[in-house]
């Protein structure tokens, strides 16, 4: 793969020289140093999904695409793709028990592609195999302090798994709730949720975060237990200082000003991270910046005037691939997000601060709208070129080959059966 990239990149090295250059020359103009901003976006990363390297599905059906990575090992093989390209994403977030396997040989495995582990994620919204109790009709929440149970021991399992992969932090998303008026008291279903949430924090390692996962609906249509950042907020209040709150950008109510919770979470110590995604419609897990680009640097925006050395905060991408090779998608959602995060990078504060406090709103919001525009690409490009990666990571991925490869490698999955993965 580096003979490629180095073979991508000298057709357009030339070309990037001149268009950095130019833009080099703008910004100046206006008092911004474009290599302090490289170096900023040089030292950017968010986590890849394993589970985003296969091909997601509907409700109705699924349509694997060639290459379906098998195991973790096959999905860390393609996560070293994707950040070998990209330069931008430096550690994978694991599920399990999707991807439960000794820790020592995926450590190893990851080391190859100089990757190391972000949060770790529970998944008690699936019956496996070998359970004794189901979580048809909840986990944390459930009647049943067997299945409670269960579920808790569960989380704790990830804990101890991750520890051992350097991982320092735990979400937790559970699809619990109730889909008809009557079915649950709401309020006894919460308690319990609490108190299961309570027996996993008090296993959490010192240095370990757990972050609660909020979504509006689905699949709990009438109520869900954790279902907008204000229950959110008052689970890691009521848990403790190691609680912090994820935010889905694709689980809120259609037009909820997303940034604005984003300030409020930060207002309060509890913004923990995200879950980077777009949508049309609901949670349909769209790749980053395709739909409303707008929106997520308003997101980072919020987080650029924010940064300080305690807001440290896990990046991360969760998307479902339906029609796309999902490399590729999330390469490219990597690298808009690392652009909304360079483009809030360059916004002048402090013409900002002085309109706002003019109350001249046409010019502030003229102020976010010029660093939106900027076409900070040669930025984006140049740094990957100076770190090793591809000017253009998706032409140069198929350059390689490298899906018809694992293609001809990795035996054909059966498409049979729906649901969203």
């Amino acid at each position: 793969m580096k003979t490629v990239i180095q073979n991508e990149n000298e057709k357009r090295i030339a070309d990037l020289q001149r268009d950095y250059d130019a833009l080099g020359e703008q910004l100046d103009r206006r008092s911004i140093d474009i290599a302090a901003i490289k170096d900023r976006a040089k030292g950017f990363g968010v986590a890849v999904p394993s589970w985003g390297t296969g091909t997601g599905g509907t409700r109705f059906a699924r349509f694997p695409g060639k290459g379906e990575p098998r195991d973790i090992f096959d999905k860390l093989d393609d996560c070293g793709v994707i950040h070998g390209l990209t330069d931008a994403t430096p550690k994978v977030s694991l599920h399990i028990p999707w991807d439960k396997a000794d820790p020592a040989e995926m450590k190893a495995k990851a080391a190859e592609y100089g990757l190391g582990f972000d949060a770790m994620n529970s998944n008690t919204f699936q019956d496996q195999p070998d359970q004794a109790h189901s979580y048809k009709f909840g986990s944390l929440s459930h009647v049943d302090g067997a299945t409670r149970q269960q579920a808790i021991d569960h989380n704790i399992e990830c804990i101890e798994i991750g520890q051992k992969l350097g991982s320092t932090a735990l979400t937790v998303w559970i699809g619990d709730g109730a889909n008809f008026p009557g079915q649950t008291h709401m309020g006894r279903q919460f308690d319990r949720y609490m108190q299961s949430m309570s027996a996993i924090y008090d296993k959490l390692p010192d240095d370990w975060q757990i972050f609660s996962e909020h979504k509006i609906y689905e699949p709990a249509f009438y109520s869900t237990v954790v279902q907008d950042w204000g229950t959110s907020l008052m689970i890691a209040q009521e848990l403790g200082e190691k609680a912090k709150c994820l935010v889905d950008l694709g689980h809120h109510a259609p037009n909820v000003n997303i940034e604005m919770i984003v300030s409020r979470l930060i207002r309060a110590g509890k913004l923990g991270g995200f879950h980077f995604n777009d949508s049309k419609y609901g949670d349909d897990d769209l790749d980053s910046g395709t739909i409303e680009p707008y929106r997520l640097f308003l997101v980072w925006n919020e987080l650029v005037d924010a940064e300080s050395p305690d807001l440290n905060l896990a990046h991360m991408i969760d998307q479902s691939h339906n029609v796309t090779d999902p490399i590729e998608s999330l390469m490219i959602s990597a690298i808009e997000i690392q652009r909304a995060y360079v483009q809030a990078s360059i916004v002048d504060r402090e013409a900002l601060g002085g309109y706002q406090a003019d109350n001249d709103a046409l010019m502030a919001s003229a102020t976010l709208r010029r660093a939106f525009r900027t076409d900070v690409e040669p930025i984006l490009q140049m740094a990957r070129f100076e770190a090793g990666a591809a000017i253009d990571p998706v032409m140069t991925y198929r350059a390689s080959g490298y899906r018809a490869k694992v293609g001809a490698e990795r035996p054909e999955v059966s498409g049979a059966g729906g649901g969203i993965v």
